[in-house]
């Protein structure tokens, strides 16, 4: 079963690109030539970069060569999404678009009068007159290729243009940094003395070969800038060793909140180390909760390892991190994947903290990132549990996002009883 399904994604691959190559570069040229040539070239160089990037980055290839791969390989994989989805839309533009320049033609022709040609003597030893000028159907048949040519290269430069332009915008959101957004959060057995405390929630920032230290500088600076009670990391800081990231993830160090600042694994401190990772977290600042909970003076918090961690004998524990626990006072569960919301509910948590979902980073991926997850991003209630999901900070593979824009959330908690 996996060679059939292995064989039938590379046969969807290979047919993808070649429809591709077909619309921006075969179908808008006259003939063979270097044009074609080097759009097999692009496209083809285009993906065996991807393909290097993402094999790199797991197989943990020297540092200096998954940040050489990583962003034309990466950026291309974004830019053939937005390609292939431009020259689909234009399939239905294409015919729209040729009947319009043939009606203009043959306005243009009806409008053209006709003179009849005066009967002429052909003295005896002349040449033979020449032919008669071609019909009106030869003459439309002959330009009808013109045509073709004209549209697709109206259709195939609009879709590039749409693609590129998409892309870059998506690219320049993520690097310009994380944006703040603030959400209220109402929690029932909250005291008064602590209505309107602040959680920075923080997920995905994914430092690695695309995003540095200067991009944890950013989001470092922008947690701070909202002056939080409490700051929350949920998962997913790193795709890299603590060798080659460690410089990277330096700034961390640096973030302030009146209660410190709480992390929990996501699924790729797994492919990157976590064990080395919880006491690098550690040794910048940060408390890591490992299936664990810290009573804070009017809610816990807890936090739990990420699924991933089962492969290692480290998943998540629910019963170590929450039982015990004193059920009169509102308790916060920090869990990278929103699909832990079912056992925090089993628990009787009051709030969940999550983010993997990315908002599904390139859209139209968000409609498979929503049905994969309970929630794709925000709040949304489960019984008496609530689920806050974080789009997050930074990017995985493309450092682009699209219709998923990048955040950094401030979630206030809300009495009841102020």
């Amino acid at each position: 079963m996996v060679i059939v399904f292995v064989l039938l994604a590379l046969a969807v691959l290979v047919g993808a690109n070649w429809y591709l190559w077909r619309r921006l570069f075969r179908d808008t040229t006259r003939g063979p030539g270097r044009a074609r040539r080097g759009g097999a070239v692009l496209i083809a160089g285009g993906w065996a970069l991807a393909i290097g990037a993402l094999v790199a980055e797991r197989a943990g290839a020297p540092f200096w060569l998954q940040r050489t791969l990583a962003w034309p390989g990466f950026l291309w994989l974004a830019l053939s999404v937005y390609l292939l989805l431009g020259v689909v839309a234009g399939e239905a533009v294409r015919p729209l678009l040729r009947r319009y320049l043939e009606r203009r033609a043959r306005r243009a022709q009806a409008r053209t009068p006709v003179a009849e040609p005066a009967p002429e003597r052909v003295p005896a030893g002349a040449p033979p007159a020449q032919d008669p000028p071609e019909p009106a159907a030869d003459v439309a048949e002959k330009a009808a290729p013109s045509r073709r040519l004209f549209v697709s290269r109206v259709v195939g430069g609009a879709a590039a243009a749409v693609a590129v332009g998409t892309v870059g915008q998506g690219t320049y959101g993520v690097l310009r940094g994380p944006r703040v957004k603030r959400v209220t959060v109402p929690l029932a057995k909250l005291p008064r003395a602590a209505h309107g405390y602040r959680i920075a929630v923080v997920s995905d920032i994914h430092l690695g070969p695309v995003l540095g230290r200067g991009f944890a500088q950013k989001v470092v600076d922008t947690v701070n800038a909202t002056q939080p009670d409490l700051i929350a990391v949920v998962g997913d800081l790193v795709d890299g060793s603590v060798k080659d990231l460690g410089p990277a993830a330096a700034p961390l160090s640096r973030l302030r909140a009146r209660h410190g600042g709480f992390f929990v694994t996501g699924n790729h401190e797994y492919f990157s180390g976590a064990a080395q990772w919880v006491e690098e977290v550690r040794r910048l600042g940060l408390d890591p909760l490992e299936n664990a909970r810290t009573e804070l003076p009017w809610f816990d918090l807890a936090g739990v390892n990420d699924i991933a961690g089962e492969s290692e004998g480290q998943g998540p524990d629910f019963d170590r991190a929450l039982g015990g626990r004193d059920t009169t006072r509102a308790c916060v569960l920090l869990a990278h994947q929103p699909v832990q919301i079912h056992d925090a509910v089993r628990h009787g948590v009051d709030l969940q903290l999550s983010g993997h979902t990315h908002g599904g980073q390139l859209w139209p991926g968000s409609l498979i990132a929503e049905a994969a997850n309970p929630t794709l991003a925000g709040l949304e209630r489960y019984g008496d549990t609530q689920l806050y999901v974080s789009r997050g900070a930074g990017a995985w593979g493309p450092p682009t996002r699209v219709g998923a824009p990048s955040d950094i959330t401030v979630i206030e908690l809300a009495s009841k009883r102020a």
